[in-house]
């Protein structure tokens, strides 16, 4: 049986990170649009480029998610797939995936075809996949890799800190009021999602040493880590993720802890300094 994992853009992945016999993996992208300019989520589409044209630009800049025949595409492609999507609670990309799922079962009822709602972003698809490819790789059915990977996605957790959120509010994926109390000056305001792939606003720490500290502080009152994967995100603030995963390391002693840089997609939302971390 030929597998085939798949997702949208907002996987802080390569094509060419998930490799195995038997196994092809793609992403499908969203885009930016910026200063008048498209930018779809591609690896060699220019983050910096994307940024100024949208500091720059004095039209609203805008996002998109795949249609269903971009993901139909993909689909057609294996017997079994699973796709993993950005949040279905702030994006439209799962609620396309389905669509173009329905597209591909109605063509040809016999291919399995499975589209997880990850309720986050960045890390939380890097998780998903990199645990398929276990489940896969075990032998398992596509039943069994199906239950097994919604029950993994159900125990995993996402918190975030910005230093603006102002497209989160522009574009309604975040209330004005929360918006305006995580923008006071000097605040640093850490968020998660919720059970339904919303946000969360947490906590209002005073700079950016203090979110840290208190990012690590949660993690390990969310869930015993040692030894775990973790994934820390960043748009633009290396520096930053650094810190975040020696203390994540030193305090809740796991080793296992991947540091990645924000594609378009998760860049045009956190802006530079923007902290993402999964586990």
């Amino acid at each position: 049986m030929k597998w085939n994992l798949v997702s949208d853009s907002t996987c802080d992945f390569k094509p060419g990170d998930i490799t195995g016999e038997n196994i092809t993996f793609s992403m499908v992208p969203l885009t930016v649009t910026a200063g008048g300019k498209d930018f779809v989520d591609l690896p060699e589409t220019s983050v910096d480029e994307m940024l100024a044209a949208h500091k720059a630009s004095k039209l609203p800049s805008t996002s998109s998610c795949p249609s269903p025949e971009m993901w139909a595409e993909k689909f057609r492609q294996g017997d079994a797939t699973l796709a993993f999507t950005i949040t279905g609670g702030l994006s439209g990309s799962y609620n396309s995936a389905l669509v173009g799922r329905d597209i591909v079962l109605s063509e040809d009822p016999d291919k399995k075809i499975h589209v997880v709602d990850t309720r986050g972003t960045a890390g939380s698809l890097v998780l998903g996949l990199r645990r398929a490819k276990m489940l896969i790789e075990t032998g398992m059915s596509f039943e069994e890799v199906e239950r097994e990977i919604e029950t993994y996605m159900d125990g995993t957790h996402l918190l975030f800190s910005l230093t603006c959120f102002d497209n989160l509010i522009r574009t309604g994926r975040m209330s004005r009021i929360a918006g305006i109390m995580a923008g006071s000056l000097g605040i640093r305001p850490v968020a998660k999602n919720n059970e339904r792939g919303a946000i969360d606003l947490i906590a209002k720490p005073r700079g950016e040493l203090a979110a840290v500290k208190y990012i690590v502080k949660t993690m390990g009152e969310l869930k015993k880590l040692e030894g775990r994967p973790v994934i820390v995100s960043h748009c633009k603030n290396e520096k930053s993720a650094k810190l975040l995963a020696a203390m994540i390391h030193d305090e809740l002693g796991t080793s296992d802890i991947t540091i990645m840089e924000m594609r378009i997609l998760n860049s045009y939302y956190a802006l530079p300094g923007g902290l993402i971390i999964t586990f």
